[in-house]
């Protein structure tokens, strides 16, 4: 089983690795593209306000900017470790046991902009690149990732659980995946989509699934581990859910 999580805009400051070293991430075939994309990004860095422009961000978050032209220079954290917020407080990898945080490495990955897919002990530099982001000479990051990372996905044999947001899911399809829809039901029993506690209950989704002792190979189990979890959630298509909130 793989759980394909959103990154987070937040990231953990500093670290305790070397600088990046893209040989040393999981699926290698990714990585013309990544230092591509890399490289722009750190050589943006140079023109603070074309990166603000760029980026989306004010001249308050010009830190964001000083990350991105250390991409290659700045120390390294795991991945598990270097996203933060709503979604990765949730998750809460920082408690697992390093029995528990080995099933989350082999379990859980990542959808990245930066990277287009991270994994294991991936680990990687502070950054800000986001999904919808058009780099200068690069138009959509979905039309520079859609050929090279759908191939990586299409090759995956196990249950895919796909937890991305929009943005992310734009980047390359996943073939067979699992979705996962957070919502809320009101007297009537009409239900609708969950904005404020999204990223909090796909966080609780993604720690119960990396940590159970065993993994579901199918939708049938994944409901039956979610349920035992004691997560309200159904089936509402062959390969979707629908997790209920408590609120």
């Amino acid at each position: 089983m793989l759980v394909v999580l959103p990154p987070s805009e937040t990231k953990a400051p500093g670290g305790d690795g070397p600088p990046l070293d893209l040989d040393s991430l999981s699926s290698p075939e990714l990585n013309p593209v990544r230092r591509k994309l890399g490289e722009a990004l750190a050589g943006l860095a140079a023109d603070v306000p074309a990166s603000l422009a760029a980026l989306g961000i004010s001249a308050r978050q010009s830190d964001e900017v000083t990350r991105n032209a250390e991409l290659f220079s700045s120390a390294t954290l795991p991945w598990l470790r270097r996203y933060t917020g709503v979604l990765y407080d949730a998750l809460d990898a920082k408690s697992f046991r390093k029995p528990a945080l080995v099933k989350a490495q082999r379990r859980l990955a990542v959808a990245s902009a930066l990277f287009g897919v991270v994994t294991g002990d991936d680990r990687i530099p502070a950054y800000r690149l986001s999904g919808g982001t058009s780099l200068p000479g690069f138009g959509t990051l979905a039309s520079v990732w859609r050929p090279v990372l759908e191939p990586v996905f299409a090759g995956i044999d196990d249950l895919v659980v796909d937890l991305r947001s929009g943005t992310y899911a734009t980047l390359a399809r996943i073939p067979g995946a699992v979705t996962v829809r957070v919502v809320t039901e009101d007297v009537s029993g009409a239900r609708k989509t969950v904005s404020h506690f999204n990223k909090a209950y796909k966080g609780k989704l993604a720690g119960v699934l990396a940590t159970i002792p065993r993994e579901p190979s199918t939708v049938d189990g994944l409901l039956r581990v979610i349920t035992k979890a004691g997560l309200n959630i159904e089936r509402t298509g062959e390969h979707e859910l629908e997790m209920l909130t408590e609120h």
